[in-house]
């Protein structure tokens, strides 16, 4: 049922067609500001698990923080989280991606 039909329809079930229905809650999205998003990336037990000398840590750590800022972060910036991810070090891959992050100054690990 869409919001426009709610309250002027009565949803039966799908599949049996009975009007005796509970509602279920689905999933929910809290808003968060900025602020807030990155505030939760920095905390000490966030940043507790991760160790700088795992790439698959330090990649997932990339990959949530990404999520978090809500933004696409690009190709380059995917398939650096992609190799860490699968155990690259960061050296190797700075040494096979030597342009690696030059339109912003480079990109540091």
């Amino acid at each position: 049922m869409s919001y426009a039909e709610y309250g002027r329809t009565s949803p039966t079930c799908p599949h049996c067609h009975s009007a005796a229905l509970k509602r279920r809650i689905g999933r929910v999205a809290l808003g968060k500001s900025e602020d807030a998003r990155m505030d939760s990336m920095l905390d000490d037990s966030a940043l507790a698990n991760l160790d700088e000398n795992d790439p698959k840590a330090l990649g997932h750590f990339m990959r949530k923080m990404s999520r978090e800022m809500g933004e696409d972060l690009g190709d380059e910036f995917s398939e650096v989280v992609d190799r860490l991810e699968s155990g690259e070090s960061p050296d190797s891959i700075e040494q096979s991606m030597p342009d690696l992050g030059a339109a912003d100054g480079g990109m540091d690990f």
